[in-house]
């Protein structure tokens, strides 16, 4: 079922009457599916490239992709650290044309405790497509 929606989410990113919504969850599917293949590079491609990202999580806040990569590498130093990733529960909020909010819920299983949680991206239009320019995640207790 995960290949279906990885698969029909990739055709909808390409597809040119595909709707925002259908492209930002494509986004979100590759994000997945690097996740999964040990690539926190590719991952990495749903944020913006810039300085000015912003990733909240617990009671730290990291800005920028450059230190957001870091703070992922640092946490899950390999493949077998990082578990399998599913987002499950997506709600996209359209904002504006070039602007909308994706609520969801996440889950690394493979690992001890299962760690799962919520977040909320933030996304906006860019020439280079859709990227989450404000990252806030909780994790479970």
């Amino acid at each position: 079922m995960m290949v279906a929606l990885v698969l029909a989410a990739a055709l909808a990113a390409a597809a040119p009457t595909a709707t925002p919504e259908q492209q930002i969850l494509a986004v979100l599917a590759d994000a997945e599916a690097g996740w999964n293949a040990g690539d926190l590079e590719r991952y990495m491609q749903s944020y913006w490239h810039s300085d000015r990202l912003r990733f909240a999580g617990g009671d730290r806040v990291t800005t920028g992709w450059q230190a957001t990569l870091d703070r992922y590498r640092a946490h899950y130093a390999d493949q077998a650290a990082m578990g399998h990733l599913a987002f499950t529960d997506l709600d996209v909020t359209m904002l504006a044309d070039d602007a909308a909010l994706v609520f969801g819920r996440w889950r690394l299983t493979g690992l001890e405790g299962e760690p799962h949680g919520l977040f909320t991206l933030v996304f906006r239009r860019f020439p280079e497509g859709w990227r989450a320019v404000h990252d806030h995640t909780s994790s479970a207790d």
